[in-house]
């Protein structure tokens, strides 16, 4: 299964989100080619309701730690609740890193 699948499924299981986007951008990064090291998540979960950002980050990193733990590099994360995600759901682009 890949990196991709493995965050997805683990997101979904956790945090039961109503949108969830994880978009691997390891390619813009200086990795070998086909890497699944550098992802950006965006997820509107109620679970976030009421929590500040560090505490829904704070959420996906617990959802993640095995994989954080085996070679996931970076995680770019837009957390919302669903009610913020209706007024902004506008995530800005990931600066091209490639050095």
């Amino acid at each position: 299964m890949s990196v991709e699948q493995l965050i997805t499924e683990k997101l979904t299981a956790a945090l039961s989100p109503s949108h969830l986007e994880v978009i691997n951008e390891s390619n813009n990064h200086h990795v070998p080619p086909n890497s699944e090291t550098h992802f950006k998540v965006i997820i509107t979960s109620a679970a976030f309701e009421g929590k500040r950002l560090l505490g829904r980050h704070r959420a996906v990193n617990e959802a993640l730690a095995d994989e954080f733990a085996n070679g996931l590099h970076a995680l770019s994360m837009h957390t919302f609740t669903p009610e913020e995600w209706l007024v902004e759901s506008n995530v800005p682009d990931s600066p091209k890193c490639k050095g």
